[in-house]
């Protein structure tokens, strides 16, 4: 074949072989969505029928050896399996805003949130952000137990007041309050430099504690500005909001001279390097300790869109700021699209 050919038929090679990942994928998410619907009418009339004639456990024990018998090809149909259909729908059907989401996500993730949350807007944002995101069962309980949730709810961004209204929730959801880099090996003393070249020996970890759609630009990324060098910590690229966002690591306390020298890199990113139809730089800020209040003062002003964030090696959300979870109103307000 000439190389013309070749490269047709490299193309249609690699479109068809897109179609065909693209079906299956398709298939398998029906397959599973109406296994979910199948579990949720087993689950339905279980409930109903138990409060009819107030059964007892074995009944539900008879009840899953007569179906096994039944279908013994088919998985699913063990005991608690069945115990956890009924909880499925009592818990779901009980909230009209979880009920919609039935068949977004599979019948795994769903007992791994049922059984991990206990509050309805805690189980709604893990059930959005895996059908968002494609989260694998393993990422999903990652994310719960390293408390995505609260740490997302709580993070100090002026994204609202900078952004399209078309990509600020999306924005504020790709933010956490604070970061986990427990795959780093590093001291509790560390020099930023140190942090920075950890953080890229393990690219593939970080970009995931990241949030998972973050692609790695370069590290100490080269601005020149009116015949000066400026040097970005690392840049990555998001790629649902389309955006370049710059990272400065700072392994000490907050200082409020840090939002002027991000909005700095922001003003010549954008100037420089943002192509056609890119949406505005944003600027995370990442510091191993910050005050909320002195964050707070900070932004207020700031023209360009900022972050700051925490950074631990190992963390769980302070205790002192559980309290401050926003609303159910706000909650709903910031997931609505998503």
């Amino acid at each position: 074949m000439s190389v013309d050919l070749n490269e047709s038929y490299g193309s249609l090679l690699t479109g068809i072989k897109d179609r065909v990942k693209s079906a299956q994928y398709e298939a398998l998410r029906s397959v599973n969505r109406e296994l979910v619907m199948l579990y949720w009418d087993i689950g339905h009339m279980i409930a109903d029928l138990q409060g009819e004639d107030s059964w007892g456990k074995s009944v539900v024990t008879r009840l899953s050896e007569d179906l096994r018998q039944e279908f013994p090809g088919m998985m699913g149909f063990s005991v608690q399996n069945l115990w956890y259909m009924r909880q499925f729908y009592l818990t779901y059907s009980a909230d009209p805003k979880l009920q919609p989401l039935v068949g977004e996500i599979s019948w795994t993730k769903h007992l791994a949130i049922m059984g991990k949350c206990h509050d309805s807007m805690q189980r709604e944002f893990y059930i959005r952000m895996t059908r968002r995101h494609g989260w694998s069962k393993n990422i999903l309980v990652h994310q719960i137990e390293n408390q995505t949730y609260e740490k997302t709810l709580l993070n100090q961004n002026n994204f609202e007041e900078t952004l399209p209204a078309s990509i600020s929730n999306e924005a504020r959801l790709a933010l956490k309050d604070e970061y986990t880099f427990d795959f780093l090996e590093l001291g509790a003393e560390h020099s930023e430099r140190e942090l920075e070249r950890a953080l890229i020996s393990r690219i593939e970890e970080f970009l995931r504690a990241m949030g998972g759609l973050f692609a790695f630009m370069g590290s100490q990324f080269r601005l020149e500005v009116d015949g000066r060098e400026f040097f970005i910590d690392l840049l990555l690229y998001h790629r649902r909001l389309k955006c370049l966002v710059a990272l400065e690591l700072k392994i000490g306390e907050f200082e409020p001279e840090y939002v002027g020298k991000m909005q700095f890199y922001l003003a010549a990113l954008d100037t420089q390097m943002r192509e056609d139809g890119e949406n505005p730089s944003i600027g995370i800020i990442l510091c191993k300790e910050k005050s909320r209040t002195i964050v707070e003062y900070a932004l207020r002003d700031a023209s360009r869109p900022i972050g700051v964030a925490t950074y631990r090696i190992v963390s769980e959300l302070p205790r002192e700021l559980e309290g401050q979870i926003p609303g159910p109103d706000e909650i709903t307000r910031l997931l609505e699209g998503i």
